[in-house]
């Protein structure tokens, strides 16, 4: 079985109930799961509330870690659906505590009254970039040349754009919207610690406490998550031990497909634990 594989069996969830399911976890080496899952499977769960509507958009609020070795309760609750829209809350819970909740709206599609978008990011194509480690094997990832997240030496302004795919990923808007919200995840930590010289994402959970806190995503177009998408990101604010970052995606034709925002934790570990 591929690494891309693992994730996508993870996202096949099985049915327990009416509006319940069990998931499972991939393992990426530590005891945690990774937000990016809970956020993708967020999007499969919700999704079963109407197949003819779309997940527009989430906001999670991330309580406390899933361990990988044990399986996740998945629950949800319709609050109301409609002709337009649905909506839902998505709660993940295991031995009983609460682990993470989604706040989920779906809509049916609707042809453009007005649109508008911000203008596409004129930057190297992702050949020109550097590879990245983030999720070896489960996608490729690509960073803009200059830029590394985890490297303690490298300051520079709080922004970052990366590319993102997962060649061979199948061709369903559920699952590809779940694969983008996975691939949100993990910069924008890494994004807020790039101006603070002596600090770097690879101090994380070593002597920097770290944690996303909360995960909000909006979807405004159709996504291929086999084909490129670049995202764009900024940290505004770090500050009382949080960071909040947001970044746009875009695909290759330019289209602004999603856009993300994150509050996370990032504080000084105690000595006693490092």
């Amino acid at each position: 079985m591929s690494e891309l594989d693992r994730l996508l069996s993870v996202l096949d969830m099985r049915s327990t109930g009416p509006n319940s399911f069990e998931a499972h976890s991939v393992s990426f080496g530590g005891p945690t799961a990774f937000g990016g899952q809970i956020l993708a499977q967020a999007v499969v769960a919700a999704a079963s509330v109407d197949p003819d509507k779309d997940v527009r958009s989430l906001h999670t609020v991330f309580a406390r870690g899933a361990k990988v070795d044990a399986p996740i309760t998945v629950g949800v609750d319709v609050v109301q659906a409609g002709r337009t829209f649905a909506s839902a809350s998505v709660t993940f819970q295991q031995n009983g505590k609460s682990c993470a909740r989604s706040l989920v709206l779906l809509s049916s599609r609707e042809p453009d009254f007005i649109h508008h978008q911000p203008d596409a990011p004129l930057l190297h194509p992702p050949a020109d970039a550097t590879d990245s480690m983030h999720g070896p094997d489960i996608w490729e990832v690509k960073m803009e040349p200059g830029v590394d997240l985890t490297d303690p030496a490298e300051v520079g302004p709080a922004q970052s754009t990366a590319w993102a795919r997962f060649p061979g990923a199948p061709d369903d808007q559920t699952i590809a919207r779940a694969l983008v919200a996975f691939a949100t995840d993990g910069f924008l930590i890494g994004t807020a610690m790039r101006p603070h010289e002596g600090i770097g994402q690879s101090m994380a959970h070593v002597t920097i406490n770290t944690t996303v806190v909360t995960h909000t995503l909006s979807f405004h177009e159709d996504v291929d998550a086999g084909d490129w998408l670049t995202m764009r990101m900024s940290s505004p604010n770090a500050s009382h031990g949080c960071s909040y970052g947001r970044g746009e995606v875009f695909d290759t034709h330019g289209h602004h497909v999603a856009s993300f925002v994150q509050e996370n934790m990032i504080r000084p570990m105690p000595p006693a634990r490092q």
